[in-house]
């Protein structure tokens, strides 16, 4: 099993936008064959000492793989392509972990 972060930077004042187009994309995610969780996330303002500043231009892909063939098939998807071409203008930027049991 692989474990995603995709931390995606988007345009200020875009985030509602980037996620209604991300949501419009879920439901063929999550019927690609080996996905076991992709979802959306936000920050979230907890006032705990050790938490980084909250970013409110940022939004954060969770993601769970059967494997990493699943993963590296996800990422070719058409789907993919179309949603990639929809979000352009609102992302400045990505960066992914990829993660293994330890």
């Amino acid at each position: 099993m692989v474990h995603v972060i995709a931390t995606i930077e988007v345009v200020e004042g875009k985030r509602d936008e980037f996620v209604s187009i991300f949501n419009d994309n879920l439901s063929n995610v999550l019927a690609e064959d080996g996905c076991l969780a992709y979802g959306p996330m936000v920050d979230l303002d907890t006032g705990f000492a050790v938490q980084i500043p909250v970013r409110e231009n940022v939004v954060t892909i969770v993601e769970q793989w059967e494997s990493l063939d699943h993963l590296k098939a996800h990422l070719v998807a058409s789907h993919m392509a179309t949603y990639r071409e929809q979000v352009k203008d609102l992302v400045l930027g990505v960066s992914l972990q990829v993660l293994e049991p330890a």
